[in-house]
């Protein structure tokens, strides 16, 4: 039952063996290469600076720190839960920073440790009332995401917390051999992990498996509540990683902190092709949608773009992606037929 459900998951990372029409618009990694290609092209239109290459690596470290989110978001959605309050657990885990740097005075390894531990915290409190109180995750969701945010905004009112150790900002804001921010290796680095995690582990298939087939997961002996759990634990753990780069390349907690970024790492997600029904998707689609926005988002930025027009962009990136795809499996079959006959 595992190995059925999850091995075209498995087979979207390899070769295929003819590069057809077909192939091109079902493929999520091959559209999305185009679309990265279609970046890059305007973007050097558009601007002299586009390509500048020191223009081109800092741009990472603004859409790393969401792109780490998104490679744990898209295990949760593959289980078929949702979580929407990722950027509510970064800003708690900013603040919780924040004060034990402000009123502690501890230095930038404890200070990271306390990040990642609230992060992770916050994410077995979702995982607990899902999998435990047996509640719906876009309910519990919602509700965490409001109290993580409540309690920063309580906390700090308009105020704001810059109190950091130099080793800690240097953090997100070094790079290495002055080029690539820390960030960005950190993301291509655990894109690498998780791909060999979720494609070729016991575990991943159990993910997928879980997604397609819950109650024949179940009954195939997988533990179904407790992989839950740790997948919305160890999301709450990557959103912990992401407050501290940001936190750290920002220099500062703020009430508002991560505001509205839940929405672009799930944009990033579906983007990338994992499926909302769950049971289908794959990290390199993931990784390669977080380029493809966050270079958009410098394109659109060096032509002095409104910022909400970004918005527009990525619908519209987010619309095509979906729907050709589905052109190429609902369609081209029957032009086949048609041609054939």
């Amino acid at each position: 039952m595992t190995m059925i459900a999850t091995s075209k998951d498995q087979n979207s990372l390899e070769a295929p063996t003819s590069l057809s029409v077909g192939y091109v618009l079902k493929s999520r990694e091959i559209v999305l290469i185009g679309l990265l290609i279609m970046v890059f092209i305007g973007g050097d239109a558009s601007s002299p600076w586009f390509f500048d290459i020191y223009n081109l690596l800092d741009s990472t470290a603004i859409f790393s720190e969401i792109a780490m989110m998104a490679l744990s978001t898209a295990l949760v959605i593959i289980c078929r839960d949702i979580d929407i309050s990722m950027a509510s657990v970064m800003a708690l885990s900013s603040l919780m920073m924040g004060l034990a740097s402000q009123y502690l005075g501890l230095g930038a390894l404890p200070i990271c440790a306390i990040g990642l531990l609230t992060g992770a915290l916050c994410g077995l409190f979702n995982g607990f009332l899902v999998t435990r109180l047996k509640m719906p995750a876009i309910v519990v969701t919602i509700g965490t995401m409001s109290l993580f945010r409540g309690i920063a905004a309580a906390i700090l009112g308009n105020g704001k917390i810059s109190d950091y150790p130099d080793n800690f900002t240097a953090i997100g804001q070094s790079y290495f051999l002055d080029m690539v921010p820390y960030s960005f290796i950190t993301f291509v680095l655990l894109s690498g992990l998780f791909i060999v995690f979720v494609h070729y582990t016991t575990i991943g298939r159990s993910i997928f498996a879980l997604g397609n087939n819950p109650e024949g997961a179940r009954f195939s002996g997988i533990r179904t509540d407790r992989l839950r759990f740790l997948l919305f634990t160890l999301n709450g753990l990557m959103a912990g990683l992401a407050a501290v780069f940001l936190t750290s390349r920002l220099g500062s907690t703020r009430p508002d902190i991560a505001n509205g970024l839940e929405m672009e790492v799930i944009t990033i997600v579906v983007l990338g092709g994992v499926s909302l029904d769950g049971g289908r998707g794959t990290i390199s689609g993931v990784f390669l949608a977080a380029l493809v926005i966050g270079f958009l988002r410098l394109a659109i930025t060096l032509n002095n773009v409104p910022g909400n027009i970004l918005i527009v962009f990525t619908g519209t990136l987010l619309i095509l992606s979906v729907a050709l795809p589905i052109i190429g499996r609902k369609y081209l079959p029957r032009l086949h037929k048609q041609k054939n006959e």
